[in-house]
């Protein structure tokens, strides 16, 4: 039986929730974006994005947020199951276009089995 789910994540935002993906959750680190993944028994995608001062100012740190939403936007679709996780922006994400963010996240996605790497050539 094949399961529904919504597509559209619910967001992180506590603290505490943020804390326990960064303790519990599966490390994937790439130059520009750090993931952290844990599979969930929900019936929904639970997201995550942070970016620290080291990237900039407000302008820059909410640039690559949006650069990380909308690369997530673009891999979700292909994701097995729903999982929660949570992006750190490193700075070189900054010199990046969100295709190239998508790219990263699909290798990152793939090395973890979330998806398939048929699916995606």
């Amino acid at each position: 039986m094949a399961m529904t789910f919504s597509l559209k994540p619910n967001k992180f935002k506590l603290n505490k929730e943020f804390r326990r993906m960064y303790g519990r959750g599966k490390c994937l680190v790439d130059p520009s974006l750090v993931t952290y993944i844990i599979r969930s028994g929900r019936k929904d995608f639970r997201l995550g994005i942070t970016s620290g001062k080291k990237i900039g100012g407000a302008v820059q740190r909410n640039r690559a947020r949006r650069i990380i939403a909308a690369a997530y936007r673009d891999v979700i679709t292909e994701i097995k199951y729903p999982i929660d996780v949570v992006f750190v922006a490193r700075s070189k994400i900054l010199t990046l276009k969100s295709s190239d963010v998508a790219s990263i996240m699909r290798q990152q996605f793939i090395k973890e089995g979330l998806i398939d790497p048929q699916q995606t050539l």
